[in-house]
């Protein structure tokens, strides 16, 4: 660590990565481009950075570290958004709901992308993406997917492969939901948990649960954040389930060592910070803000990395399994809120 800190590639390496998660930040705020995210677009200006090989291979030392060190700081970060407080007000019906989706979703989408043919590995981070928070997910499991040094350049091509299917699929589902709001007839509160229980992305949610109103709004937000707590547990699940199905040995892991996410530990541990102690909504705020720009920098750095001839061929049979995984996730949210909400 202190050798490359010292190297001018890594300085390289934070000054482009945060330029790109700035500019990610600042776009998002925008009309339209909010329904895409702060993270996608990141993603998105570090795939840009591609048309500029000298940038690249100038910084190329340092996004290794950016994208592995910063994305776990980024989710611990993360962890100041839950108020456990607001999560257990929301309702054993709520969390039960948020557990049931993440469970169903996963099993759907990762056993949809097999039978595509899809890799493993790329139908779980798919799967994981669709069924807990979009890019925070893929990226937050994609370290319990332990792959040998010559699999790690086609490791980050699945992340920018599942992180791009999640983010097009969602935003696309967005205004399918904003369009159908007319048509299923449902309460503020219902509106909002098919908003929160269905779609994909944090930004799509609030973007969708918005156009209910307030009540809607803050119902797809709680809906939302129930998954999103649901991260940490079914990062430690994959963990133990991938190191048995592959029995996969790595520099840094010791065959028998448990895949335990210490980040995740973090998460939490922010969480309960976050609720618990009198530390201000604008502190809260500001956290949570450096937690965009961290994981903004690690989407950054992944998509200067990428290669686009690899995705695109690879690109049919992810966006099949997510899409039919997401039409019955919408059927069983919009069922489950007429019935129990």
């Amino acid at each position: 660590m202190a050798k490359l800190v010292k190297e001018k590639s890594f300085w390289t390496a934070i000054g482009v990565t945060l330029l790109c998660a700035l500019a990610g930040s600042l776009l998002a705020q925008l009309p339209y481009f909010s329904l895409i995210g702060a993270l996608v677009i990141s993603l998105v200006l570090g795939m840009l950075v591609q048309f500029s090989p000298r940038v690249v291979e100038k910084s190329k030392k340092g996004t290794g570290f950016i994208s592995n060190k910063f994305l776990r700081l980024g989710i611990i970060l993360l962890g100041f958004k839950l108020n456990l407080i607001d999560l257990a007000h929301a309702g054993v019906k709520t969390i039960l709901l948020a557990v049931l989706i993440v469970g169903l979703t996963i099993l759907v989408v990762y056993n949809l992308a097999r039978k595509f043919n899809m890799e493993s590995n790329l139908a779980m981070l798919v799967a994981s993406g669709t069924g807990i928070c979009g890019a925070a997910a893929v990226m937050g499991i994609s370290p319990q997917i332990q792959v040998p040094a010559d699999q790690e350049e086609q490791k980050r091509e699945d992340e920018v492969m599942a992180i791009a299917v999640v983010a097009i699929l969602g935003t696309v589902f967005t205004f399918i939901e904003i369009g159908l709001k007319s048509w299923l007839h449902l309460t503020p509160t219902q509106f909002g948990v098919v908003a929160g229980g269905s779609l994909h992305e944090i930004a799509h949610a609030v973007a969708t649960g918005g156009a209910g109103g307030p009540v809607s709004l803050d119902t797809a937000i709680i809906t939302k954040l129930s998954r999103v707590l649901l991260l940490a547990p079914v990062a430690l699940i994959i963990g133990f389930w991938h190191r048995r199905r592959n029995e996969v040995n790595v520099a840094n892991q010791t065959k028998g060592k448990l895949p335990i996410p210490w980040f995740m530990g973090g998460f939490i541990l922010a969480s309960v910070v976050g609720t618990f102690l009198p530390l201000g909504a604008g502190v809260l705020a500001g956290l949570v803000k450096l937690a965009y720009i961290f994981l903004g920098m690690a989407m950054a750095a992944l998509g200067m990395s990428v290669n686009f001839r690899v995705i695109l061929k690879r690109g049919k049979g992810p966006f099949a399994a997510a899409t039919i995984g997401s039409v019955l996730l919408l059927i069983f949210v919009i069922m489950a809120s007429k019935w129990f909400f």
